[in-house]
């Protein structure tokens, strides 16, 4: 009988200090992440004691400089514990993701001034934050949001209706992508939005396939007024700090997915250690075999991918085809992988008594969100051949 189960993933971190950091996290999640996961995603019950927790440890805040209460952690120490986190739970590792997403804006582009005043709230106060961009009629085609700011003085008015926004209803603030001139790119302005803003509504939150304790929801602004402190950047500027947001949020989609398929591994793993069929595991048979070790590798070249592109950002190199690449293949592994742990499990893994049903249901959303795959692949195509020729 070969004895044969899951392993500790060999990370290969830049100091002592960020091993400790992934010990803590794979602790944390293990005691307080992964084991309701299950139950409170069946019951759709939003984890805001747990973000609570990650911020009161610090890991709201990774990616960001200590001058503000920020973690000052290098890209490729960040993303590693977000794949820790998805692993646990993915309603947790993505809602990581999206409320670093929320801060880049204020924390690139926000002025000096700015920055003290909110930032430290924002990355360890116990505040959880939102991105705005897309609307029910602008989702891939981004650069035609509707959602208007209007100024008078030194106060804008905003009105419109944002879409597929995780932390709809729940974040204590926005960063909200709006037109405050012509059509096109250049007419967009990004603003810091409280969440309780006078005229912000939610609607309710979709019925999802999965992820169902993470709350996406449209949100409506009628008459929202923001003061001109919480325009973030130039006007006009607003699409260029979204693309650039948005590049760093495909690496945190990446290691998201490779969590995901990660924590499907090691529950086919466990399963067909222990499943005996004819006298013997069925992890002694070469046909499932053959399917562990394509899922492995799989999902160790999407973290090497991932991680790459990491320390691309981390060196103040270009990283956009690369962050392009890894979303691209992250989340395509992500979905083989869990249909395939699906299958080594056989009626077991279709049933709501094992992950794997619900790590299939999972990774398909992140195939779709922050630039569907098909966007990657032409933002990659753009990289190698240049512009399509209209």
């Amino acid at each position: 009988m070969t004895e044969y189960g899951p392993r500790p993933v060999d990370r290969r971190l830049p100091t002592e200090e960020a091993r400790d950091l992934l010990t803590l996290v794979r602790e944390l999640a293990e005691r307080e992440i992964r084991p309701t996961a299950a139950e409170e995603e069946d019951a759709g019950h939003f984890p805001r004691a747990t973000f609570t927790l990650l911020s009161e440890a610090g890991l709201l805040s990774l990616p960001y400089d200590e001058e503000f209460g920020g973690g000052g952690q290098p890209y490729e120490v960040y993303l590693q514990v977000l794949e820790e986190l998805a692993a646990a739970r993915l309603t947790v590792g993505l809602g990581v993701s999206v409320h670093t997403l929320a801060c880049h804006a204020l924390a690139g582009y926000g002025s000096k001034e700015q920055r003290a005043e909110h930032l430290p709230d924002m990355l360890g106060g116990g505040l959880l934050g939102a991105y705005c961009l897309s609307e029910p009629s602008s989702g891939s085609d981004a650069a035609s949001l509707t959602t208007r700011a209007t100024r008078e003085g030194d106060v804008w008015t905003l009105e419109g209706t944002k879409a597929w926004t995780t932390h709809g209803g729940v974040a204590d603030f926005y960063t909200v992508l709006a037109r405050t001139g012509g059509s096109g790119a250049h007419g967009i302005t990004a603003f810091l939005v409280p969440g309780d803003a006078e005229g912000l509504s939610a609607a309710a939150p979709e019925r999802k396939m999965g992820m169902k304790g993470s709350p996406t929801a449209q949100l409506h602004f009628d008459a929202v007024r923001i003061p001109d402190s919480r325009r973030l950047g130039d006007e006009g500027q607003g699409f260029a700090i979204a693309l650039s947001a948005l590049d760093s949020g495909r690496l945190g989609i990446a290691a998201c997915a490779i969590g995901v398929a990660q924590a499907a591994l090691d529950e086919a793993l466990a399963y067909t250690a222990e499943r005996q069929q004819f006298g013997r595991p069925i992890a002694d048979f070469q046909g499932l075999r053959f399917m562990l070790a394509d899922m492995a590798t799989q999902i160790e070249a999407g973290r090497a991918l991932y991680l790459t592109a990491a320390r691309l950002r981390d060196a103040g190199l270009s990283f956009s085809k690369e962050a392009a690449m890894a979303k691209l293949f992250c989340t395509d592994t992500a979905m083989r992988v869990t249909t395939d742990a699906v299958q080594l499990l056989g009626g077991y893994g279709y049933t709501l008594d094992f992950p794997a049903e619900r790590f299939m249901r999972e990774a398909k959303v992140l195939q779709i969100v922050e630039g569907t795959n098909q966007i990657q692949r032409m933002v990659i195509a753009r990289h190698l051949a240049g512009p399509e020729k209209r």
